[in-house]
């Protein structure tokens, strides 16, 4: 399909979508929207059913990763080659070796570009697709707040709610923080509230049998207590807003019944229960932690979790956030890691027919400086950097942009945060005027960038 073509179809679905208006939201596709109206195809938009996106928070090479730079300067491309990937004309680093035969089913953006250094809170619109009011970009770190734009996981279980006993965002993998403490922006829900908070699995997942931690019941409640507890708080809850006249009990209410589902749910534990993989399964995906947890991602994506957040950051091993040693921590952990993880998602997802409705996205704060440092490493780049998608809705071998030689600065087709946020929204099926409401009642407009229609299928 041509550029003019997907943006005719662009405006024909935003026009559609307007006259839906909250029939919408996420739990109903345009393309079933338009089927009602005896419409022609809904192309890429709303194909995503389940979002796995992995987050590798420091900041991934772009020169070691999707964008290498064989002919460039001496003191930019380091010490690896470029290796052909199964797209011709497409390369990636020699340490992607497995990612490479993926190619065609991946799409890259090589020019993504901001201007934030500052990790706490690049990972803000990295998530989000919205950035801090420019009085805050000058404080550095500081802690999320209930003000924050809220993710798209909190986003969808704020549209979507959850018609099952499954959560409808989970985060996999330790909230992500900088080595001073201080929380990364975008992993809590901000004004939306923590009744939209992620279900979190945190915890190690490399044991033969493992028990997921915020599954286990309280000591001593079966079943059956369980619902005598959530009756109990039915009735108290009633009992205290009459006598108060409060609204914090019964906002809640929802939330309460969710986490009693959660932990009487059969379903829900089976989801979880990584022990229902064969051995040579859960070899393929790798023996390591960020391996395991795209292994439950894919699990969660099969029994239909909407969202489901990777994260990918400080491990025993070596950090993304590589200001030294780059080329050593690279070649020994970082890359093998993630090229057998996600390659291995992908053909899993493949073989399993759930990649053209599953959508599968690497994502991070920034890149890395295109020169390295006396350190022997890359310190924070976010002028320009890469991230991939693949799955429902996705041009399967397309890149899109370019940075100039030395993987510093876009030399084409510049996006931001806030496109790639629109593009997944699109993907999800979203309708693009959507306006959420703080606990001000104040709306806010949930998408403000452009979708990359080169990427859409």
């Amino acid at each position: 399909m041509s550029k003019k073509s997907r943006q005719f179809q662009h405006r024909l679905q935003r026009r559609d979508v307007l006259r839906v208006g909250g029939l919408m939201g996420i739990g109903l596709s345009l393309s079933d929207v338009l089927s009602r109206q005896a419409d022609a195809s809904a192309g890429a938009f709303g194909k995503a059913k389940q979002v796995i996106m992995m987050f590798l928070h420091g900041g991934h090479p772009q020169q070691e990763t999707f964008d290498p730079k064989p002919d460039g300067p001496s003191d930019v491309r380091g010490p690896f080659g470029a290796i052909s990937t199964n797209v011709p004309g497409t390369q990636f680093c020699e340490l992607l070796p497995k990612l490479s035969s993926h190619a065609n089913k991946l799409a890259i953006v090589r020019s993504m570009t901001h201007g934030n250094t500052n990790h706490v809170q690049a990972c803000l619109p990295a998530q989000t697709g919205h950035k801090h009011p420019s009085d805050l970009r000058s404080r550095g770190d500081f802690p999320p707040s209930d003000t924050d734009f809220p993710p798209v996981g909190a986003v969808v279980d704020h549209l979507r709610g959850s018609s099952t006993s499954l959560p409808s965002w989970v985060r996999i993998g330790p909230l992500m923080r900088r080595s001073n403490g201080t929380t990364l922006h975008g992993q809590t829900p901000g004004f939306l509230g923590a009744g939209h908070s992620s279900f979190a699995v945190d915890q190690s997942l490399l044991d033969e049998k493992v028990e997921i931690e915020a599954l286990k019941n309280p000591a001593g409640l079966d079943g059956l207590r369980l619902t005598d507890r959530a009756n109990l708080r039915k009735q108290f809850n009633s009992f205290a807003r009459e006598l108060e006249n409060q609204g914090d009990a019964q906002r809640l209410d929802p939330y309460f019944e969710r986490a009693v589902s959660l932990l009487a749910s059969k379903k829900t534990k089976a989801a979880f229960d990584l022990s229902q993989e064969p051995d040579a399964m859960r070899e393929a995906y790798g023996k390591t932690e960020f391996g395991q947890r795209c292994l439950l991602a894919r699990r969660l994506a099969e029994a239909g979790v909407p969202m489901v957040n990777i994260s990918y950051c400080h491990t025993p091993s070596g950090s993304w956030d590589t200001h030294s040693q780059n080329a050593k921590k690279m070649k020994e952990s970082l890359a093998p890691t993630l090229d057998e993880s996600a390659s291995a998602l992908l053909t899993d997802l493949e073989q399993r027919g759930m990649l053209e409705e599953t959508l599968v996205v690497i994502n991070a704060e920034f890149g890395r400086t295109p020169k390295i440092n006396k350190n022997q490493g890359r310190d924070h780049w976010p002028f320009v950097y890469s991230l991939a998608l693949a799955g429902a809705g996705v041009q399967g071998g397309a890149v899109f942009g370019k940075s100039d030689k030395s993987a510093a600065y876009p030399l084409e087709n510049p996006r931001d945060p806030a496109d790639m946020a629109a593009t997944l929204y699109h993907l999800l099926g979203v309708n693009p005027e959507t306006r959420i409401y703080d606990s001000s009642q104040r709306p806010h407009s949930l998408v403000v960038g452009t979708p990359i229609d080169d990427l859409l299928a």
